[in-house]
């Protein structure tokens, strides 16, 4: 069904996002401070995290037990799935997809290239699983890898081959934390450096506050809220634009009803061009108008500034203007 993009109402929604960095910058605990998270320790560093900062995890060993633990009854009591790191999980997703199938791997151990398309496939399938039927934020942490592209050396997310394509393709905000003097940061528009993703005007660079001893490890729930009230905003503006547009179009479909002759028609054109028009009312009427006064057999005479009845040999005709 081809459907308006005018009349979306969703406005509060779940997120899903990448955050990438070097080892030790802190992106573990950046990413817990998600709303009501589950750690989803795959690298089994949550060790390696400070106490106060942590929150329930699970550490699977095998992909099998990611997709057991992964149930709405497991995961009724949490907002937000944070899968650390991602890097680890599609490794997990090899082995698993390798066993499935010896096609896709290689006598080494790696991933052939249909092990690389099907391992990527399963990545995207997880991710909609996640956010689609289980309904939760997703918070997915990489380490980051250096590249070198002539004498730039830029940042990319560290996963194998071209799975890395697949792993952008879900999220809504994805961005970079680096440390500048004493200052945690994380970018969200894409640059020189690295690549990374924003939408509903998160963009840029944010510092990520410092955390103390009683401080709350709240960013990203704060982030997330800012995203869902820009959205909100959105639809309710949305909804004023299209209560905006139906209105011009009733009152303009009714002008342009009236129209009959040359006398209607230059008597219509000052109610018609005081119509208040939203979204795309002025296109529409316009053309209804076009299309009713070639009906009628009108000419607009640019001298004169009004409709007459079309001459023997009928010029260029025109809207109102």
């Amino acid at each position: 069904m081809i459907r308006n993009p005018n009349d979306i109402q969703e406005g509060a929604k779940k997120i899903r996002m990448l955050i990438a960095g070097y080892p030790g910058i802190g992106k573990s605990t950046l990413a817990l401070s998600a709303p009501n998270p589950l750690h989803i320790d795959v690298d089994f560093g949550i060790d390696r995290i400070e106490p106060r900062y942590r929150k329930p995890y699970i550490q699977p060993q095998s992909y099998d037990e990611i997709l057991g633990d992964l149930t709405p009854i497991n995961l009724q009591d949490f907002d937000t799935l944070v899968f650390d790191t991602g890097g680890k999980l599609i490794s997990l997703m090899s082995l698993w997809a390798i066993k499935k199938d010896p096609k896709y791997g290689q006598r080494d151990g790696s991933l052939s290239l249909k092990g690389y398309g099907f391992v990527g496939k399963e990545f995207v399938r997880l991710m909609d699983y996640c956010f689609y039927e289980l309904q939760k934020n997703i918070v997915i942490v990489f380490h980051a890898t250096e590249e070198k592209d002539g004498d730039n050396t830029r940042l990319r997310i560290k996963v194998e081959g071209q799975t890395k394509n697949n792993v952008w393709e879900p999220m809504d905000l994805g961005g970079f934390v680096e440390i500048y003097g004493n200052d945690r940061t994380i970018g969200f528009s894409n640059c020189e450096r690295y690549f990374a993703k924003g939408t509903r005007g998160i963009s840029g660079i944010r510092k990520i506050p410092a955390l103390g001893p009683t401080s709350p490890n709240d960013f990203l729930t704060k982030l997330f809220a800012e995203y869902n009230a820009k959205a909100t905003a959105e639809v309710e503006q949305n909804a004023v634009d299209q209560a905006a547009y139906e209105a011009a179009m009733v009152e303009g479909s009714a002008i342009i009803a009236g129209i009959v002759d040359a006398d209607t028609a230059n008597a219509a054109m000052p109610k018609y061009q005081a119509i208040k028009h939203a979204l795309t009312s002025n296109k529409e009427l316009g053309v209804l108008w076009n299309k009713k006064v070639k009906e009628c057999g009108l000419f607009y005479d640019k001298v004169l500034k009004k409709y007459t009845p079309a001459p023997a040999a009928p010029g260029e005709e025109k809207g109102a203007e």
